[in-house]
């Protein structure tokens, strides 16, 4: 009886409480670092926005993840350890040499249950609400630690600089862009964000990364008018064509000298014809170039953004694009970079082209070859690269090293391709399918 007194005496119940009391603390910054760490910034911004102070005080603590990690990693460290000690001391008092191993096995499972377990499982669950709530005890933590943390960082570095390997502090593992990216890929692959939604937020995204080369019209393509034409061709050549904006040319395409648009062309027209000093014969001394534009000029390499942002500052949208040597590559609309974020935009004037993708009944997709890769993979959930080549055909083209005849079939990125139709040295058409 006396010795179960001895054991159980008051020094017994404060150590207890002084243990119960650490296991506390280790569970506050177990669940700290989870929540800081898992808190999503975006979610944390919006909250303090709307006045919540802890949120705010949470972005600010974040912003050095070293220091806040040192600090909350050193204070679980000393409170476990303590704890340990403690514990080792009152079971060896209580069972004698046995009691080592009974407190290692307690402490093990207090420690992992209530103290890591039990505190991270809230925190990443809450994470937003959990990071607001105890940053203001975490911001002091990090105040009395910091010059500890401060050496051990300092330690660290140095330790880590004899094998070649260079600490950042300021450096992220995920750029933002990448952060968002994940985010919407996780999102629609859950149900939770549509494949359009994805689709457009990604486009936005992607402009800074992609040049008016890519989505530019092909010179080939480009509709144009001679300037020695009459004007009854002229306005005749307005009239048939879906465009309202038409360059013009003088002896060779590539010598573009103005754009002509259809409402100043009719306007001048109008004048002309049936203005107050009109006159039978007024069309005969009528000249494109009274009424057309300077054309506009940029670099193929130029990023769509940037190209946006000149739109949007000169007040146009179309432009004319030279390579490194001034020769006209093609042309690039205001609405060909809208399209990149929205998708195909038409109207009751566009040309009623072949769908350039269309699945066939055998499973195959028939692709018209000038098809850009990304349009392919945004219709189809691909995922070919289009670092070598902009288009399809330019693909197949680049892994063949060769042009391809009509009927030969290749397999490349998980894809089977068949040239269906060649025209000179362009691959017109082929059948695309999964391997």
């Amino acid at each position: 009886m006396d010795t179960a007194a001895s054991v159980f005496d008051s020094a017994f119940w404060m150590t207890s409480a002084a243990i119960l009391g650490l296991l506390v603390l280790s569970a506050f910054f177990s669940g700290s670092e989870t929540a800081l760490t898992a808190a999503s910034r975006g979610k944390l911004r919006s909250k303090s926005d709307k006045g919540d102070l802890g949120a705010k005080m949470a972005l600010t603590i974040t912003e050095d993840n070293e220091r806040l990690i040192g600090s909350v990693l050193l204070g679980n460290n000393l409170v476990n350890i303590l704890a340990t000690s403690l514990a080792t001391s009152l079971f060896t008092r209580a069972f004698g040499d046995s009691g080592v191993a009974l407190a290692t096995l307690v402490m093990t499972l207090l420690v992992l249950i209530f103290a890591e377990v039990l505190p991270k499982t809230y925190a990443i669950t809450n994470a937003e609400t959990a990071a607001s709530r105890v940053a203001p005890i975490v911001r002091l933590v990090i105040l009395v630690f910091s010059p500890m943390v401060m050496a051990v960082r300092a330690l660290v570095r140095q330790v880590l600089r004899m094998f070649g390997v260079k600490a950042d502090p300021d450096s992220h593992i995920l750029a933002v862009h990448d952060e968002i990216a994940g985010a919407l890929s996780l999102g629609h692959s859950e149900g939770v964000v549509h494949k359009d939604d994805r689709d457009r937020i990604l486009g936005a995204l992607d402009l800074s990364e992609r040049t008016v080369e890519e989505i530019m019209l092909h010179r080939s393509k480009i509709e144009m008018i001679d300037v020695t034409l009459g004007p009854e061709e002229i306005l005749a050549h307005c009239l048939n064509s879906a465009h309202t904006r038409l360059p013009v040319y003088r002896d060779d395409p590539d010598n573009v000298i103005g754009v002509i648009h259809a409402k100043d062309l009719l306007r001048a027209m109008h004048k002309m014809a049936m203005g107050p000093d009109a006159a039978p014969d007024g069309l005969r001394g009528f000249n494109v170039m009274d009424v057309a534009m300077k054309p506009y000029f940029v670099p193929e390499t130029t990023a769509l953004d940037e190209q946006m942002r000149q739109f949007l500052h000169r007040r146009t949208h179309f432009a004319l694009v030279v390579d490194e040597y001034g020769s006209l590559q093609g042309l690039i609309t205001l609405e060909d970079i809208l399209e990149e974020i929205v998708g195909e935009i038409t109207d009751e004037f566009d040309i009623d082209a072949e769908n350039p993708l269309r699945k066939s009944d055998d499973g195959h997709f028939l692709v018209d070859g000038s098809m850009t890769i990304r349009d392919l993979n945004r219709a189809t959930d691909w995922n070919l690269p289009d670092d070598e080549a902009n288009t399809i055909a330019g693909l197949v083209i680049h892994e063949a090293q060769s042009i391809p005849t009509q009927g030969q079939v290749f397999s490349f990125h998980g894809f089977r391709f068949e040239v269906l139709q060649r025209k000179d040295n362009r691959l017109t058409r082929l059948k695309i399918r999964p391997l």
